[in-house]
């Protein structure tokens, strides 16, 4: 009965070993590399106007939710098409 609880208390902490090391070589995806790119942008601006508080969480919500700018030269136009 020792030996189960002993085999059944390794399996489990291997396990969990594992999937921690699996995790940390996950790489973001490319979506989740523009929202960190966004979100150090933002936060960078936000340091240099100073912003505390309300109005911080404010300036960063707009920011995070902005859309970024076309280029020309992904922007078509109907004429274009």
């Amino acid at each position: 009965m020792r030996f189960m609880a002993v085999l059944a208390a390794f399996v489990f902490s291997t396990g969990l070993a594992w999937g921690a090391a699996n995790a940390e070589k996950k790489t973001p995806s490319p979506a989740q590399k523009a929202q960190q790119e966004k979100m150090k942008t933002c936060n960078a601006e936000a340091g240099k106007q100073e912003l505390k508080g309300d109005e911080r969480k404010k300036f960063m919500s707009a920011c995070l939710k902005a859309k970024p700018a076309q280029t020309v030269e992904t922007t078509n136009t109907q004429q274009e098409k």
